[in-house]
């Protein structure tokens, strides 16, 4: 029996996952060769999960679960490539995978092991960070933040974060649901004091999968004051526009009198004139 090999495999839920069992100590004829996939997990009650023997796929003894959802690579048995390829994976199939190759020639002889550890994840969808509506006089107030993420797997690791000073906020414990497809969703909140630069992250990490998604909230007092004085500005413009419309109304219609009475006093002067 040569060296034992242990590799773990990360598949996405839905995708196909290559199980990898190689041997490259030399060149083999398919007639003399046996493959057994077998789960190596004690607590399962069927084990094999796919089985080649004399040249041809043995379904008799494969575990109902795995029916028509495993293939070997006929083309590459030959060259040592007994790898296992497993269709549209499941939570089902998150198992300690054990590969034995025997070679019979006078008597059936094992010449290959390796396991294989079978881990499946699902990307959570990016967050959605929810604040608090606030006055500028709600410093120091105790206020809401929610932060949701949903479709992934397996259960996520939900991080709060001050991006003031990158220190770790104290949360209550995240809502995660499963749902029917098997992925997790999960809801959270933090209560904190008010302050007038408050800049908050919620962070959603997948650790199989190695991915922190964050999701951010930033609010300054000085921006409402701001807007605030921008529209006073605003205000006293439209005021000081609409004054001086009025005022040259006025101005035009004392120019239009003042021309109306010189036109009449000419007019009079020419009949007296005549």
């Amino acid at each position: 029996v040569t060296a034992l090999e242990e590799k773990i495999i990360v598949s996405k839920l839905g995708d196909n996952a290559t199980l990898s069992c190689i041997y490259r100590e030399k060149e083999l004829r398919l007639k003399n060769l046996r493959v057994y996939w077998q789960i190596a997990d004690d607590q399962e009650e069927c084990s094999v999960v796919h089985a080649l023997i004399s040249s041809q796929d043995n379904e008799s003894e494969q575990c109902i679960h795995f029916k028509n959802r495993t293939r070997l690579f006929w083309d590459k048995l030959e060259s040592g490539d007994f790898s296992l390829l497993l269709l549209n994976v499941s939570q089902s199939d998150e198992h300690r995978y054990k590969c034995v190759v025997q070679e019979k020639i006078e008597y059936p002889k094992v010449i290959h092991r390796a396991e294989v550890v079978l881990s499946l994840a699902a990307s959570y969808s990016q967050p959605i960070l929810s604040g608090p509506i606030r006055n500028s006089d709600s410093t120091g107030e105790e206020v809401t933040f929610s932060c949701r993420s949903g479709n992934g797997y397996p259960k996520p690791v939900v991080y709060w974060i001050n991006k003031t000073d990158n220190s770790r906020l104290p949360s209550s414990e995240p809502n995660i649901t499963l749902h029917d497809d098997g992925t997790y969703s999960v809801f959270s909140t933090l209560k904190v004091k008010a302050t007038s630069n408050m800049q908050i992250e919620c962070s959603i990490e997948n650790k199989i999968l190695q991915e922190n998604l964050s999701a951010n909230y930033t609010q300054q007092k000085q921006s409402d004051d701001s807007s605030t004085e921008g529209y006073k500005n605003l205000e006293k413009s439209g005021r000081g526009a609409q004054a001086a419309g009025i005022v040259s109304i006025v101005i035009l219609m004392g120019l239009l009198t003042v021309l109306t009475c010189w036109l009449w006093r000419w007019r009079s002067s020419r009949l007296t004139s005549y």
